[in-house]
This record gives C-alpha cells, sequence and structure tokens, in this order.
C-alpha cells in the first residue's frame, strides 16, 4: 500500500511559475497561472523520501464558498504517471528523494478566480487562476503571439476621439499588471449582483468568458450595483472629476478598490471602455477599445433616428435618440459555443450604461459577425449595437407654429470604426468587421435579415440644390478661423434662397452649448451651375467661454429655397486643435535607474495661463503613482510651460509616458512618449 507523504514545508516557487504563464508583472509574491498549463511546486517531506509507485498524495482544489465537485469548482484527485491537461491532476517530475517537484495542470474551462489546493493532511495553497490565450483549449486561445502581446500584456494603449473628420489618438495607461489591480479585478467578479445572489452558482459561471464580460460589462458602471464608475455628461463634475482628467485605469480602479466599492466621480464612454479593456486583460480575455464615429443611440429600436431642428438649423431636442459625435467600447476574444459555428472571434461589449439588456445595464458580447450579417436575434443586444454602426437619419424642421416638415440632410452613421494597431500607435479601421460596403449586396441581405426596411427603400434624394461645409486647414484653439457653408445650383433655373449658418458648442455625445458664431442671409441669389462659398468668422473672443471640454464645435448651414419650399440642412462637428506637449527623456533609459524627462507646452491662447499643472504616469515607469509638477508662474502668450519630472523604470521594454496639462483657460491636454527601456 502506497504511503501518504508528510509534507513539512512548500516551495510555490511564484517567481518560475509566474514568468512561466505571462503573470510576473503582477509581482512574485503570490502563485498567480493560467488556465490548462501546469506549474511547479517543490514540497519538502517531513521524513522518508518519495518513492514512485510507493508514495501517495491526495489534492483538493476549491473556489467560491461553495465548492462542488458537479459545478467544477472543487475537484480531488492523486499523483499519476504524467500531466493530464485536459482536467485537475498532478505528477512528480523529480527523481526519488526528500524533496518532490510537483506539477500540477488544471483543466482549460476551469473557472478563473481565487483557488486552495490542499496538500494531503495538512498544507493549504492558495493562488489565482486566469484565462489562458496561449493554451489551445481555452475558449479564448488566440493563436497570434504579436496580438496577444498587444491585447492581453500590453498595459498601456491609445483611444480615438475627436470626431470622424479629425480623429484625436489619446493615450491610456491600462496598467492591468500594476501593484493591487488584480485584486480590484476580482474583487469587481466578487461584488457583481449574480455572485452575492448566489455564489455558487457565480463562481461555476466564470469558467465562461461570454458571462464574465456580461458581468464586466455591468460591473465598469455602477447603474444596477456597487460598480465601478458613475457616469456624467454635463458639466458639473462637483464631487469628483472630469472625464477627461484619467490618464489611465490605475487609480480608478484602486480608488474603487479602496473606498468600501463606493464609484468612482466621473466616467463617460472611453474611461467606461478602458477600465472595462484594463478588467479583461487582467484576467486574460484578449481586448481591444474601438471607436465608433457619428454612433447612434436608438433608444425605441426601430432603427431610425429622429432629429428635429428649428426654424435657424438649431438641433431642438424631442426625441431621446442621439447621434454621439464618436463612441467607445471594448471587443473581447472568444469563441461562441452557444452559437452556431461562425461566430467566433471578437465580440462587442459596452459597459457605458445606455439602455437596460435583460433588467440591467450591460451590453453584450455579440459577436462583430452578427452585426455585420444583421443576426439581430443573437445574444447579447444585437439589436442596439447594429443601430450605433446602421442607424438611418431622418431630420424635421420643427415651425414656430408646431408642424413638422422632413428635410433633406446627408448624415451617416458608423463611420471610420477605429482601434489602436498591432504593435504600433496608427489607427486600425475595422468598420468592414461590423458593416458590407455601402450599396452592396450583402449589405442589402443584412438589411432584409434586419428587417431594416428604411435603408432598403431610402432613395437618393436629390433636388439639385447641394449644400455643404469645408473648413480650414488648421483649427487651433485659441486662434480666429473661417468656415464655409458651399451651396451649389446644379438645375437649369436660377434660385432665391434664404441661408442660415451658424454655430454652437456641443459636448461628445450630441449635448448642445451657446452660440459661437451666426449669420443668417434672406437674400442668396444662384445662377444655374453656380457655386457660392459663404464664410462664417470664428472668433476666440466668442467661442473661448462656451467650448466644453471636448474642444467641439457644431456648424449648422439650413438652406431654404423660396421656390419649392425644399429645406437642405448639413452638419458638421470640428475639433479645435490642443497644443503639442513636448516629451524629451534625459539620459538612457535602463531597468531600476533614476531617469528624468522635460516636458514642454507652448501657450497657444492669447490670453496668460495660470494655475499651470503636469501630471504624469506611466505603467512599470512611475511605481504605480501619479507625478504631479505645479508650475508657480503665469505663462504668458506664446511661452513655454516646462517642468523636469524624474521616475525609476522597474522594467525593461516599451513603456507609455502619459502626460496631462491642466490650467485655467487651457484644460486636459494630452500627450505622451514611448520609452524604451534596457535591461
Amino acid at each position: 500500500m502506497a504511503q501518504a507523504l508528510e509534507i513539512a514545508r512548500w516551495d510555490l516557487e511564484c517567481e518560475f511559475n509566474n514568468t512561466d504563464h505571462r503573470t510576473e508583472l503582477n509581482g512574485v509574491e503570490q502563485l498567480i497561472v493560467r488556465r490548462g498549463q501546469p506549474f511547479t511546486i517543490n514540497l519538502h517531506l517531513r521524513s522518508g523520501e518519495y518513492q514512485p509507485g510507493g508514495s501517495a498524495l491526495n489534492l483538493t482544489v476549491e473556489t467560491g464558498p461553495q465548492p462542488s465537485d458537479q459545478y467544477g469548482t472543487r475537484a480531488s484527485f492523486g499523483l499519476t504517471d504524467q500531466i493530464d491537461t485536459s482536467r485537475w491532476s498532478a505528477a512528480v517530475t523529480s527523481p526519488p528523494g526528500y524533496m518532490v517537484s510537483l506539477s500540477i495542470c488544471s483543466p482549460p474551462d476551469a473557472p478563473i478566480g481565487r483557488w486552495r489546493l490542499t496538500l494531503g493532511q495538512g498544507g493549504l495553497v492558495e493562488f489565482v487562476l486566469l484565462y489562458n490565450p496561449w493554451c489551445t483549449g481555452d475558449v479564448v486561445y488566440m493563436d497570434s503571439e504579436e496580438k496577444l502581446t498587444e491585447y492581453v500584456l500590453a498595459q498601456d494603449g491609445i483611444i480615438f476621439r475627436g470626431s470622424w473628420k479629425y480623429l484625436i489618438p489619446t493615450p491610456w495607461n491600462f496598467g492591468q499588471f500594476e501593484d493591487g489591480i488584480l485584486e480590484a479585478c476580482l474583487r469587481i467578479l466578487e461584488m457583481n449582483p449574480k455572485c452575492l445572489r448566489n455564489p455558487g452558482k457565480d463562481a461555476s459561471g466564470r469558467k465562461n468568458p461570454i458571462y464574465v464580460s456580461r458581468v464586466l460589462s455591468a460591473m465598469v458602471n455602477c447603474n444596477d450595483d456597487k460598480g465601478v464608475l458613475l457616469g456624467r455628461w454635463t458639466d458639473d463634475y462637483d464631487g469628483g472629476v472630469s472625464p477627461l482628467s484619467w490618464k489611465g485605469s490605475v487609480e480608478i480602479l484602486r480608488n474603487w478598490d479602496t473606498n468600501a466599492c463606493q464609484p468612482v466621480r466621473f466616467g463617460q464612454c472611453w474611461v467606461f471602455a478602458a477600465v472595462a479593456c484594463s478588467v479583461s486583460r487582467a484576467l486574460g480575455i484578449p481586448c481591444r477599445v474601438v471607436t465608433n464615429y457619428n454612433s447612434a443611440h436608438d433608444t425605441n429600436s426601430n432603427l431610425v433616428i429622429e432629429r428635429y431642428v428649428d426654424e435657424n438649423g438649431q438641433l431642438v431636442q424631442k426625441s431621446r435618440d442621439m447621434i454621439w459625435n464618436y463612441h467607445c467600447w471594448v471587443e473581447n476574444w472568444m469563441t461562441r459555443p452557444d452559437l452556431k459555428p461562425g461566430f467566433d472571434g471578437w465580440q462587442a461589449m459596452d459597459p457605458t450604461p445606455q439602455e437596460k439588456s435583460e433588467g440591467v445595464y450591460c451590453c453584450g458580447p455579440i459577436p462583430l459577425k452578427a452585426i455585420k450579417e444583421g443576426e439581430l436575434t443573437y445574444k447579447y443586444d444585437a439589436p442596439f449595437v447594429f443601430a450605433e454602426v446602421n442607424a438611418d437619419v431622418h431630420t424635421f424642421m420643427k415651425h414656430k407654429d408646431g408642424t413638422t416638415k422632413k428635410i433633406i440632410s446627408s448624415v451617416q452613421v458608423g463611420l471610420k470604426i477605429s482601434t489602436k494597431s498591432v504593435g504600433s500607435d496608427r489607427r486600425e479601421d475595422i468598420t468592414h468587421l461590423y458593416k458590407y460596403p455601402e450599396g452592396s449586396d450583402e449589405e442589402r441581405e443584412a438589411f432584409t435579415k434586419a428587417n431594416h426596411q428604411n435603408k432598403l427603400l431610402q432613395q437618393q434624394e436629390n433636388a439639385g440644390l447641394l449644400i455643404a461645409i469645408k473648413v480650414s486647414a488648421e483649427m487651433r484653439k485659441g486662434c480666429d478661423f473661417d468656415v464655409f457653408a458651399v451651396v451649389t445650383n446644379n438645375t437649369p433655373n436660377g434660385k432665391k434662397c434664404r441661408l442660415v449658418f451658424g454655430s454652437r458648442a456641443v459636448s461628445y455625445n450630441g449635448i448642445l452649448g451657446e452660440n459661437c458664431g451666426f449669420k443668417d442671409l434672406l437674400n442668396v441669389a444662384l445662377a444655374p451651375g453656380e457655386e457660392k462659398r459663404v464664410p462664417l468668422r470664428m472668433n476666440y473672443s466668442k467661442y473661448a467661454e462656451n467650448l466644453t471640454e471636448d474642444n467641439l464645435i457644431r456648424l449648422a448651414a439650413l438652406l431654404l429655397d423660396y421656390g419649392t419650399r425644399e429645406a437642405y440642412l448639413a452638419v458638421r462637428n470640428v475639433v479645435l486643435e490642443n497644443p503639442e506637449i513636448k516629451v524629451r527623456i534625459l539620459g538612457e533609459p535602463k531597468e531600476n535607474r533614476k531617469l528624468a524627462a522635460e516636458i514642454t507646452l507652448q501657450n497657444p491662447l492669447p490670453v496668460p495661463l495660470q494655475n499651470c499643472c503636469f501630471t504624469v504616469e506611466g505603467s512599470n515607469l512611475t511605481g504605480g503613482q501619479i507625478i504631479t509638477e505645479k508650475l508657480n508662474s503665469t505663462v504668458e502668450p506664446g511661452q513655454d510651460a516646462k517642468v523636469k519630472i524624474y521616475f525609476t523604470p522597474t522594467h525593461s521594454g516599451q513603456r507609455k509616458l502619459v502626460v496631462d496639462f491642466d490650467s485655467n483657460k487651457l484644460c486636459h491636454v494630452k500627450g505622451y512618449r514611448n520609452v524604451i527601456i534596457g535591461k
């Protein structure tokens, strides 16, 4: 009969195991491993020595408060000759002796989270188990090392903001391996309402990234639960900070975790998406942030956005339907065994609280392929995401007497869907993953499936009058510049028209602010074939105080044909360019060696800047902390705001030093510098 091993002590070999499982950036103080891949524990025996066939060891693993063999949250197993990667198993890999090297493996569908391992009669070991996108048996498996480096291991990235005509790459510090972040991510799972209601079932559900993604979609916002972020889409940020002040996820997740899971104030779409990306990557799910320009928010599921303008062409709020200048969500990578074949790969998941799904503010995951093919019955929330990229836009003029009339306006949604490229900061256009080319047979087939009748029946309306908005090559914040309404008469007859050309500040989600400039021309005469360019001067003195933090101005040109009574509307959002932040690294970047950076911003405004402040952070650069440097002096127009900061990189490789500049007149200007750290 085999003799039970008596264990005196054990060594978890955290540095070796964590490095082998690509989790060493979390630290080597605790054992963090990935499912479906063996890890090693060294056992030091109290007496006797290990003999193959003559020694026995019973092991038990458990997760969650109600472990169960039936639900895969508990397993008991003994020693075998070799590891079986399809189930919990253990094998000795060392020769006979007083020290036993034990290889243990979990199945590739084991629930992720905190696990307890009991070694024989006495030893209790705790470890964290994560998804394993390097393991072919895991449903999150991804077969490209370059993509895994980008979508799981990269701790910083680029999120695209601005407008579809002027895309702004914004740096973000995901920081999923920074100190305490994995603990916060596991706590998100533990605080979710499904876990609080039925912890045993929830622990079992964590084997499935579809389930976990849906939990994260709900828990990154706090609308139904003790979630991470509170959203706010007004200019009132009392009790918190502007969403634009965040440079990364680390401070947000730490604040939530250390303040009894009270929501962090405040977030908007790119912040919700970025935090969801950090958590997904921390748990081992390949993830990326995507941006959809001219994103439709269809509240009544009819695939139509109805917009109303007054007689000056300015939007009046009559419907909850909106078109956001851009909207960010995330895509998680996984197979979908719950759907028919062909729908594996990227799945859209949106943590920004917009509409309820199954009674909770969450959205997805839904395969991109389902959106592209118009398969709106597939789980989860296909109609809402389909509308974001495909909805039709109908514009009506509301007259003073209350009557409304449809006007001719060409507004498209779902433009330039963007994400950061693999291995570089360039933009990758992924619109083709969501939509077929406009006008193609495949697009018509997808719309037919989705019952998108408005798009199918839409005829190109062209009454011969055209109106468009053109802008200057450079529109910098602080400068005066011209924008133009371009009117063309393609009819054989002369036309007499009224042109109303206005501008208003606007937030990125379409909420209008104050007037920035206006022109009303009652008698615009157009000969057959004639084109006229009508300028509108945008003066800093007029727009400065009205701009929101998004630096957006909405231009609207309304053309009224006196002869036919038809109205034509052109709308364009313009982004005012912030000044560049220049970052100069002083010295040779080396691991664990103090380094300096000189950071400079030139004041582009015609007024002085006061209360100037630079804040800086970077994964594995600033020790998980935010460095703050304030300027005591006023920065006059044309002068430089300049500071020097010091930091000590902790790991080699390329890292982003992310910078934010803030002042009384110039708020939340972003910049970054890629720093390559040597050994």
